[in-house]
């Protein structure tokens, strides 16, 4: 199960650094570290460590794990569903589908064990069963929806497309605060799919192969992650067909990370772009 609070700094039996963000701690009679704020941004790539066949015709819009059990939202209008998924063969094993006029866009578990599938721009957010699977009930918001993933048992943190993300409650959705997402002082806009992790919030930026981890607290990028090396053949995708797709997998540690038609799920980890480990004593 996902633990809440701040992410602290792993390594693989490789010695490779995972996740980490230093936290800021104060000790006694001591300077404080630097906030977020102002640390260096650590560099990291992508490392595949499995590959699994991914459905070539899913407009993916969003991944994430369940009790260990993989689920994905899809989007384009009359054909959004929400897929409970068999990751080793692509296929799916269940869905839902959205109203006809919807595009889906990306989703996460909630608290009480539902799911919460954002629409891009039908204002409404869809609330799913998972047993049996069904659709419960929706919720309003204004504005558009990207990504979304549950931050704390009390936050679910949002994003629209800009540089903004929203700060709202499980229980029924109404907004609770907004966060600026900054990279050196400056707005990053185009946030698009969301994972939750650790207290870390890792988002895709839109139309790129850069994935950002983002400290929810300041807004303050603290990762970005270059996953252009993905062994994809781009030749046959076409220009909507990018990455987004992205799922942490508890028990192992590792990511998981698609895209829109994609025919290929890949199960990575995050390593320095330097090649040097990252520790913190």
């Amino acid at each position: 199960m996902m633990q809440f609070g701040l992410p602290v700094l792993r390594l693989t039996t490789r010695g490779i650094f995972v996740l980490g963000l230093l936290s800021g701690l104060v000790s006694c009679g001591s300077l404080a570290d630097p906030p977020a704020s102002v640390l260096p941004v650590q560099q990291m790539v992508v490392e595949v460590v499995a590959e699994f066949p991914h459905d070539d015709e899913a407009f993916t819009q969003g991944l994430q794990f369940v009790n260990g059990q993989l689920f994905e939202s899809t989007g384009l209008v009359g054909h959004s569903q929400i897929r409970e998924m068999d990751f080793s063969v692509g296929q799916a094993l269940r869905w839902g589908d959205l109203d006809l006029t919807w595009f889906g866009e990306g989703f996460t578990a909630l608290p009480d064990g539902r799911l919460v599938q954002l629409t891009w721009k039908a204002g409404r957010a869809a609330v799913w069963d998972i047993e049996p699977f069904s659709l419960a009930t929706t919720w309003a918001y204004g504005g558009q929806g990207w990504g979304i993933c549950l931050l704390n048992p009390t936050t679910l943190i949002m994003s629209d497309g800009s540089s903004a993300l929203t700060l709202r409650s499980p229980e029924d959705f109404r907004r609770l605060g907004q966060v600026e997402v900054t990279l050196d002082g400056q707005p990053v806009d185009r946030l698009n799919e969301l994972e939750c992790v650790d207290g870390t919030v890792w988002a895709n930026v839109w139309q790129t192969d850069l994935l950002l981890g983002i400290d929810p607290a300041t807004g303050a990028v603290t990762h970005e992650v270059d996953a252009s090396m993905l062994p994809v053949d781009r030749s046959s995708l076409g220009s909507d067909d990018v990455l987004n797709g992205v799922a942490f997998h508890a028990e192992s540690g590792h990511f998981f990370l698609t895209g829109k038609r994609w025919p290929t799920l890949f199960e990575v980890i995050f390593v320095p772009a330097d090649g040097v480990p990252v520790i913190q004593s």
